[in-house]
């Protein structure tokens, strides 16, 4: 059984944590290592984090010295890591018990270097309140929408490199990742199975939509080099699907 690298960034979600970590410690793959990276200068939640360590050898525990961000914290995690599968899951997120088991042995059967799944959308409550189904996404259809939830995701450690890796943006950091592992002609394949539970959160960075909006730009302007014009364009299309993806979300 290959390691799977589990990396979680930290940030303020005490209330979901444990329920987190918990869906990582069932599962029915056990050959992996949870690295959560602390990215709080408040250093509060730190004992209650510590004493997850305590219950299961797996799970390391790593502080930053100051605020770094999601993206930044990935890559922090995926240099400290081991493993030669690289999975994600933010802190308030709950994968089913046989995803990683799943997940794998999709890719090892249909040699496939990175995949994501579907996902169901819940509430504060755990009450499920959408869906979103997973399809194989190219570069093309990605430059229009992203259609990946991040904690689905399990890609071959070899697919990240000092130019292919998160973004230090706030909400997009992943969305630039996917963007640049399949410029080269790559899909992100999808497993049709239910695996994973997306958090939407009020008061999330997700839900802020200045935010949104102007992290979609520096997605384009920035990190695909596109002109003022094309970035314009495509930060419209993105927008405009996110808001038929939320329409039906509720």
């Amino acid at each position: 059984m290959e390691l799977v690298s589990i990396i979680i960034p930290y940030y303020k979600k005490k209330k979901y944590i444990n329920q987190a970590i918990d869906s990582v410690i069932k599962q029915t793959y056990k050959n992996f290592e949870l690295i959560i990276i602390y990215d709080d200068e408040n250093k509060e939640d730190l004992n209650f984090l510590k004493n997850f360590i305590k219950k299961d050898k797996r799970i390391k525990l790593y502080i930053n010295k100051k605020n770094l961000g999601a993206g930044k914290s990935r890559n922090k995690g995926i240099n400290l890591s081991q493993g030669s599968l690289l999975a994600f899951l933010d802190s308030d997120d709950l994968w089913m018990k046989n995803k990683l088991e799943k997940q794998i042995f999709f890719m090892k059967k249909n040699a496939i270097d990175i995949s994501h799944t579907s996902y169901s959308v819940i509430n504060s409550c755990n009450k499920i309140i959408g869906a979103r189904k997973a399809k194989d996404m190219t570069h093309e259809l990605l430059l229009n929408s992203c259609d990946i939830g991040l904690s689905t995701v399990i890609l071959k450690r070899e697919l990240i490199t000092n130019k292919i890796k998160f973004a230090n943006i706030k909400t997009k950091e992943d969305y630039v990742l996917w963007l640049k592992i399949t410029c080269n002609d790559k899909k992100i394949f999808a497993l049709k199975n239910n695996l994973t539970k997306w958090r939407k959160l009020d008061d999330s960075l997700s839900s802020s939509g200045f935010q949104k909006l102007y992290d979609g730009y520096l997605v384009y302007r920035k990190y695909m080099n596109f002109n003022l014009l094309k970035s314009i364009i495509y930060l419209v299309l993105l927008s405009f699907n996110y808001f038929l993806k939320d329409i039906k979300n509720k």
